[in-house]
């Protein structure tokens, strides 16, 4: 799980990642301070290096005792801007190959479709193009 965070699509997972080891195991991680320290100990490159420089320079920094002003800070430097427009790109660009599992293709479909906030109608649409000729074939 070490987080270099060159990819800012990752900075979700890696976050995803962490609520479920804290959810997982909440005696452990029973504070804010720890909960940072964990996710800390992953970051690799310019996410560590961006840390590093906070510390030296500002160690009083709220980001080392607040869960939320840490993702709030790493967000703002490593996330993706837009959720929904990135999404969406993913969403129309979507297409199943003949050869890939039709359920990993559903779950890799609804995750960008979760995201998008598109009503029934267009997501149904677009399942529809996504769809390999011999899916609808079978349709």
């Amino acid at each position: 799980m070490p987080m270099l965070l060159c990819n800012s699509q990752k900075w979700q997972i890696f976050l995803v990642q962490c609520l479920t080891m804290f959810q997982g195991k909440p005696h452990t991680f029973a504070s804010n301070q720890v909960w940072i320290a964990f996710a800390m100990s992953y970051l690799q490159g310019i996410a560590l290096d961006h840390y590093t420089a906070i510390l030296c320079f500002n160690p009083s920094h709220p980001l080392f005792t607040n869960w939320q002003a840490f993702i709030n800070k790493f967000s703002s430097k490593f996330r993706v801007y837009n959720m929904v427009t990135e999404a969406e790109r993913k969403l129309t660009s979507l297409r199943m190959s003949i050869n890939k599992c039709f359920i990993m293709f559903v779950v890799q479909f609804e995750k960008e479709a979760y995201e998008t906030g598109w009503n029934y109608n267009a997501l149904r649409f677009q399942l529809s193009k996504a769809l390999s000729k011999h899916i609808h074939d079978v349709l």
